[in-house]
């Protein structure tokens, strides 16, 4: 045999041994079996195909895409290209491949893998339309998946708030179900959103019930609505019951990054200043490398903030400064945030000038920025003692200025300066202004009486006045503001107030003869003795007599006071009557028994009475004095005195 018969018999072979271990799912071997064709047939494209679909099959992309761009002869296989790009997460490289080869020509296998780019690079605009025509033009085994994947684009694209018309998708199985409620929970509906996740984990468990899954796939499966589930809780209020889906999820320890990423970022924001310990540990968990890939630009800006919130929580300012840098220039779009993060830290440390002139700076490169800045820039003003400082930013904020709160602050921070002609000013320019912009306002009764009555305390009854005529125009019911605008136009425009006097309601409207009698009956001018006549005058009926009208006064006799029972009255009373007992002279102080006293001498005696005890000296002192003297008590006063009765009763057992 010749050695090109040699050569084809042999290639033969090892293509029967690349068939067998693709067949057997034997991808190393296959790579080998393809190595050996291509060592002996460098050009053979069906190795090379095969080589590259078993690096496919063993996740080996990186090894995958190589081999491709060493191989001239794949140069058509753009679907696996793409899907190794994808798959190393690359997905501008995986677009581009997949646009070279012009959107009009794409295969349906390129259309899906696009949509799905597409999904990843969170174009989800883009990608709506792109699985809407993939659902309309393309009927296969795979109809449910598509349908499923762009109710989740659908989820995504209320979250981000767009204003893309979304179809109803029918709800007959859980991850459609699931795929709903994230809509609608996008749509700030939590309540509706959380009895839909809960339909959908009854309908996930009973579909893997029946397919035979073990309670720990059933698990699993349901670990990510039930997270969704938490959340839904957690945006009610319910803190507690969200808490406790976290923490099992945790303790479960998912396979899922993003979903422990997720279920930790969350836990972080329940615990906010508290738990510091707990919430340091969750995340890093919420921000290990696992998740990079793995969740959306939105959910690592939030958990990227929510470190930055951390580090301010537990004190840590250089940690939290150096953060907050980072922030800045790995999303631009947060440095709003993040500039009040900045000036939070400042405050804390007392440092109010560096604080403002941060705030400033930003404030002048975004001067369209949010009115919440330059309120920011007030506090730290306040806080600071600069009253001054703090009117000028609110004097600066055009328009703004004349909202009713701003007024509100102004006039109350000027006044606090002693300052009553500008707060004036303030006050007669947004009258002015409102009176000028009628269209664009709303409610402002209100400002406009506390505007009126303000110029009236003033004495400036002329602005008062153009306030009452605002405020009167929006409630021409109201006599009180009437009123008030009749004393306000008194004091410069009498005629004026006699034109609206006469609007104002007689009196014989506004009373009657029983409030009248009720309100001189009433004591809240008139003293009680009025009262009592008033009273007896209603009560007298006509035609009788004034002898029996006449109420007689009865004389209340004037009653004794009580004396003891043996009072004595030849006796002086005790002087010492009405001093307390232990301020008297006989009151002799009980020892306390739990303090030893020091006793010194002869216990028990004085020093005078040792002789009257000594018996060697008794005969000399019944010689001196022949009847021994007897101490005499003085006579109690009243308030010393016990009633015979008055004893106590001894206890028993009954």
């Amino acid at each position: 045999m010749s050695k090109q018969g040699q050569k084809e018999t042999n290639i033969k072979t090892l293509y029967n041994d690349l068939n067998k271990h693709g067949l057997n799912s034997e991808f190393e071997k296959a790579i080998k079996a393809a190595n050996k064709i291509l060592s002996v047939a460098p050009n053979e494209v069906k190795a090379q195909q095969c080589k590259l679909v078993s690096f496919i099959q063993l996740s080996k992309f990186q090894e995958a895409l190589s081999f491709l761009n060493k191989s001239p002869d794949l140069k058509d296989f753009v679907f696996e290209k793409a899907y190794c790009e994808y798959r190393l997460n690359q997905p501008e490289n995986a677009l581009k491949t997949i646009d070279s080869v012009g959107a009009e020509e794409l295969p349906p296998n390129l259309k899906e893998l696009r949509a799905q780019v597409l999904y990843r690079l969170e174009r989800f605009e883009e990608c709506f339309d792109a699985y809407k025509d993939l659902v309309k033009n393309t009927h296969d085994d795979y109809d449910d998946e598509r349908l499923t994947n762009m109710s989740a684009v659908a989820a995504n694209l209320a979250i981000e708030g767009s204003q893309k018309e979304i179809p109803d998708f029918r709800e007959d199985t859980y991850e459609l179900s699931y795929n709903r409620a994230c809509l609608i929970a996008g749509k700030k509906k939590f309540p509706e959103a959380e009895k839909k996740l809960r339909s959908s984990e009854k309908l996930c468990r009973e579909y893997l019930e029946e397919d035979g899954a073990t309670e720990e796939d059933i698990e699993d499966e349901v670990a990510i609505i039930k997270i969704q589930l938490a959340y839904c809780l957690q945006m009610q209020g319910k803190t507690k019951e969200a808490a406790a889906i976290y923490v099992d999820a945790l303790k479960n320890k998912k396979n899922d990054a993003a979903l422990i990423a997720v279920a930790s970022n969350n836990m972080v924001a329940i615990n906010k200043d508290q738990n510091m310990f707990d919430s340091k540990k969750k995340m890093r968990s919420a921000m290990s490398d696992a998740c990079e890939h793995k969740l959306t630009l939105r959910q690592k800006k939030n958990i990227a903030f929510n470190n930055c919130l951390l580090a301010f929580y537990t004190n840590q300012a250089d940690q939290c400064q150096q953060q907050c840098s980072k922030l800045i220039q790995k999303y631009p779009d947060l440095e709003f945030h993040t500039t009040l993060i900045r000036a939070s830290q400042l405050s804390r440390e007392k440092k109010y000038k560096e604080a403002i002139e941060g705030l400033e700076k930003y404030s002048k490169k975004h001067p369209q920025e949010d009115l919440s800045l330059k309120f920011a820039i007030v506090q730290l003003q306040l806080v600071n003692g600069n009253k001054k400082g703090a009117v000028e930013v609110l004097q600066s904020l055009g328009e703004a200025k004349y909202r009713p709160g701003v007024v509100s602050a102004l006039v109350s921070l000027l006044l606090g300066m002693d300052n009553k002609q500008g707060a004036s000013e303030v006050l007669k320019n947004a009258v002015e202004w409102y009176k000028k912009n009628k269209g664009n306002v709303g409610d402002l009764s209100d400002m406009w009486r506390q505007a009126a009555d303000f110029h009236l305390r003033g004495g400036e009854a002329e602005t008062a006045a153009s306030s009452l005529e605002e405020l009167f125009r929006t409630n021409p019911t109201d006599m009180k503001i009437l009123a008030q605008l009749v004393i306000a136009y008194a004091q410069f425009n009498p005629a004026k107030a006699q034109e609206a006097s006469r609007k104002l309601p007689t009196l014989e409207t506004l009373t009657t003869a029983t409030e009248i009698d009720h309100l001189e009956a009433t004591n809240w001018m008139m003293s009680t003795k009025a009262v009592k006549k008033t009273a007896i005058k209603s009560d007298q009926s006509p035609g009788t007599s004034d002898s029996v009208q006449k109420v007689k006064k009865r004389r209340q006799k004037k009653r004794k006071g009580k004396l003891p029972k043996n009072y004595d009255p030849n006796v002086a009373p005790d002087p010492e009557r009405w001093l307390p007992r232990y301020e008297r002279t006989g009151y002799r102080k009980k020892r306390d028994r739990r303090v030893k006293e020091v006793m010194k001498g002869s216990q028990g005696t004085s020093s005078g009475a040792a002789d009257q005890y000594d018996m060697t000296k008794a005969a000399n002192l019944n010689k001196n004095n022949p009847s021994p003297a007897v101490y005499q008590e003085p006579t109690p006063g009243p308030r010393q005195q016990q009633r015979k009765g008055h004893q106590k009763k001894k206890k028993g057992r009954h």
